[in-house]
């Protein structure tokens, strides 16, 4: 075990830490649960057929439906994403919920379609097989990424605002590591705080000139927790309105059990209660939707247009030296850094010669545009024209790094140019397109104006402003409308 452990700790978490892989991991675990338990049960039903379910088409429908309707319900739950505190007596109860949802679910297509030669046996396995995998799986993974979080992966940039009362929940976070909350500045003016954590973390006065919001602009901070005993309405006002502005969660901690704010959520850390205030549309459901499509349709697609991207490189190879792929950083949630994939539309060397056309910049703000750009291929300006150079992308959407419809991923020299009310757009997923991205003649509206945009989709996100803007997308690929 020790053995295996080290390799684990060694080679497997630094490899998913290094390709980014921890969402992708989790979300195929899922879907490959649901589709082993469809397949043993068709096996042990359809035994003399035999093959795979996938050829029974009644089977392949039903699979079809119950598998993101399974993923969503689990999502509701807050069961989709490995846990960072619940007991596994939690973790079974939530299993065990969605699969009795799952089997009305089965029951209900049974008898309203009528699928009388479907046997009845196979869906009380399917549902009974689903829940063991699903749960075998989560716990495998629950285990693994208490390893990996302990090692300091998978982590939440946390800020405290704290007194002498919030040593206890200080200790539970830095003893409990697989929570995955990493402190990186304490706010407090206690002598024992300061004392006891300054050696380790910075430690700053409440009233410091170093403030919180300045801190928060340059630095990827996920949340802020409140957890002083003394709560100072001034202070909670402004630290969340600054939350606000720069997409930051901000959770208050509590003891009243039946409080309840329209503009928050109740959440547990260990056996602490909070108030979680999230700056941007939180529907459980429609979040969940989001989620589940996201996966599916990534999935799906490069699936299907695997055919046209092997044309696209095959085009790219023989036409220009270089890489078929081209990799490059950008800023995701929240500030973070992720390598995002692009078809290679440019000559090799490209950055390099970024410099000498600067001059010629036709975009305003911190972006970089020429619009007939020496450095663009013959074979790159058809796919920029079309938007087919982003279709790598999926693979950062499969990967959760992205998602199929958010604001565009910034470059990071463009991210230290922005406003401050700006950074809010980098407080969803970065996404494939979005607004500004099916504008006709993006390239001629003012930076400003593209921000703004941004910021209009995250106060007016829907799963039908999300399918509005995938069909739009569609058509400026066929319209040929891109940059």
């Amino acid at each position: 075990m020790d053995r295996l452990i080290r390799f684990l700790t060694k080679r497997v978490i630094p490899f998913i830490k290094e390709k980014n892989l921890l969402g992708f991991i989790l979300r195929i675990g899922d879907i490959l649960a649901v589709t082993l338990a469809f397949q043993l049960s068709y096996f042990i039903n359809y035994f003399e057929t035999g093959g795979l379910f996938f050829s029974n088409l009644t089977i392949l429908w039903i699979y079809l439906l119950v598998a993101p309707f399974w993923l969503i319900i689990l999502y509701l739950l807050d069961a989709i994403d490995i846990p960072r505190t619940k007991r596994y007596s939690t973790v079974f109860f939530e299993y065990l919920q969605s699969t009795a949802l799952v089997f009305l679910l089965l029951l209900v297509f049974y008898f309203l379609f009528k699928l009388h030669d479907i046997s009845r046996l196979f869906l009380i396995e399917a549902a009974a097989f689903g829940f063991l995998f699903l749960f075998l799986i989560r716990l495998a993974e629950y285990y693994l990424f208490r390893i990996y979080r302990s090692k300091g992966y998978n982590y939440r940039n946390t800020v405290l605002i704290a007194d002498d009362s919030s040593i206890p929940f200080i200790e539970n976070l830095f003893e409990n590591k697989e929570w995955g909350y990493r402190v990186i500045l304490i706010y407090s003016s206690s002598p024992a705080v300061i004392k006891k954590y300054q050696n380790s973390i910075e430690v700053l006065p409440e009233r410091s000139g170093k403030s919180l919001y300045d801190f928060m602009e340059i630095e990827p901070i996920d949340e802020v927790m409140y957890v002083r005993e003394k709560i100072v309405p001034s202070d909670i006002r402004n630290i969340l309105r600054s939350c606000e502005e720069l997409g930051v969660i901000f959770r208050l901690m509590h003891d009243e059990t039946s409080l309840n704010l329209s503009n928050a959520v109740n959440t547990v850390i260990g056996n602490r209660n909070f108030l979680t205030f999230i700056n941007i549309p939180y529907r459980p459901s429609a979040l969940a939707f989001k989620k589940v499509t996201d996966i599916f349709f990534s999935l799906l697609a490069l699936i299907l247009l695997s055919p046209v991207m092997i044309i696209i490189a095959l085009a790219i190879k023989f036409t220009s030296k270089g890489p078929v792929i081209y990799k490059q950083a950008r800023v995701g949630l929240r500030g973070r850094q992720f390598n995002l994939y692009k078809f290679r539309t440019m000559v090799s060397g490209a950055e390099s010669l970024r410099k000498d056309l600067l001059m010629h910049n036709e975009a305003d703000g911190p972006v970089f545009k020429i619009k007939d750009d020496p450095r663009i291929t013959k074979v790159g300006k058809l796919l920029r024209k079309t938007g087919l150079d982003e279709l790598p992308q999926l693979l950062n959407v499969l990967k959760g790094e992205m998602s199929l419809i958010g604001p565009r991923p910034p470059l990071q020299e463009e991210t230290v140019h922005y406003k401050r009310w700006q950074l809010r757009r980098l407080s969803v997923k970065p996404g494939l397109s979005c607004f500004w991205q099916i504008k006709p003649e993006r390239n001629n509206i003012k930076f400003e104006k593209w921000m703004e945009l941004d910021l209009a989709y995250i106060d007016n996100w829907s799963p039908r402003l999300d399918f509005v803007i995938l069909l739009k997308t569609v058509k400026t690929i066929f319209h040929r409308t891109g940059s």
